[in-house]
């Protein structure tokens, strides 16, 4: 996806837009209030959708057509979430957004990826980003107490500058800036299979990986020559760098006749597959992975199969299993 790809789908709303939202006030279509409008509490949506806004301010819904008396029924009424200080969002934003405005900031680094549907290893906390001039912290659980460090357990503040301003919205970063925050954060494999998987779901190229290695810190830079986009799943980078971590010669990817594409070749003598937790559940997913299995045996090939959760928390007992293995066929 291009950046002005990007771009276009959280710009300012057009002229053709705005003529849109006069033409809803002028139909009554919006909410003034909710006494004109019993039962029409979606009517709330429509602002959001015809703005392409996740987050607007109270100026912004008055020239939509809303009353003073109406925002304020609808945030008693749970219609809409006041997150912050002239900052309204629909109840089903999600709460990293929601934590993210309330604080003062946008969602950014994990939980940016997270919300672009890219790898994130762990998204426990909502991550965001702060602008050095940002005052006037909130308390992520509620707008009325400021941010202290007992109340900020919960998030993990970004104070670095944006190097693709433009790329941000109302409440989240770019991708390009959420990949390059999160390789100064995550682990260095979990961080590499972030940007491996951006770039296998075609929302990146080779040009916005340069350019995210070229606004980070150095000693980040070696990752850039083991970013490969052929990997499917973060698992399968993680797999990938266990296997290089132990010295082993790897092949990614080889094509088996009559089975089809394995993961990982090790040392020309061993299969390694990524379970991934999405997409192998379910009994007749683990009988076509098991014939999988049988048929690489066929050939002599041993494979492994570990499972997510041993590859991204125990990777040196997956390490040892694959030096089990390989070891034992030399």
């Amino acid at each position: 996806m291009s950046r002005s790809d990007r771009r276009a789908r959280h710009s300012a709303p057009t002229d053709a837009q705005l003529l849109e939202l006069f033409h809803l006030r002028a139909c009554g279509r919006l909410l003034g209030s909710t006494v004109r409008h019993r039962g029409g509490m979606n009517s709330w949506d429509e602002p959001f959708l015809a703005t392409r806004l996740s987050v607007m301010s109270r100026a912004e819904l008055l020239a939509c057509g809303a009353t003073s008396r109406g925002l304020t029924a609808a945030v008693k009424l749970g219609h809409l979430v006041r997150a912050r200080r002239d900052h309204y969002c629909l109840p089903d934003i999600g709460q990293d957004a929601r934590h993210a405005v309330r604080v003062g900031g946008r969602i950014g680094c994990v939980s940016a990826l997270k919300s672009y549907g890219v790898f994130a290893y762990d998204t426990s906390r909502t991550h965001i980003h702060l602008a050095r001039t940002t005052s006037r912290l909130r308390a992520p659980a509620t707008r009325l107490q400021p941010l202290t460090q007992s109340n900020r357990r919960s998030v993990v503040l970004h104070w670095l500058p944006l190097f693709e301003q433009d790329e941000s919205d109302e409440y989240r970063v770019g991708l390009l800036d959420a990949l390059a925050q999160s390789i100064c954060c995550q682990h260095p494999w979990h961080a590499l299979a972030s940007v491996d998987n951006a770039l296998n779901l075609g929302l990146i190229d080779e040009s916005d990986v340069a350019a995210i290695f070229e606004c980070i810190p150095v000693r980040h830079h070696y990752l850039k020559s083991l970013v490969d986009g052929r990997a499917e799943a973060g698992q399968e980078t993680v797999l990938r760098m266990i296997v290089r971590e132990r010295g082993f010669q790897y092949e990614l990817q080889p094509i088996f006749d009559g089975i089809g594409r394995a993961d990982i070749l090790v040392e020309k003598c061993t299969i390694l597959e990524a379970d991934s937790r999405a997409h192998h559940d379910g009994w007749e997913r683990h009988v076509v992975d098991r014939e999988r299995d049988l048929r690489f045996a066929q050939l002599g090939y041993p494979s492994l199969r570990p499972a997510y959760q041993h590859t991204m928390h125990h990777p040196q007992l997956v390490g040892d299993a694959i030096a089990g293995l390989v070891n034992g066929r030399r």
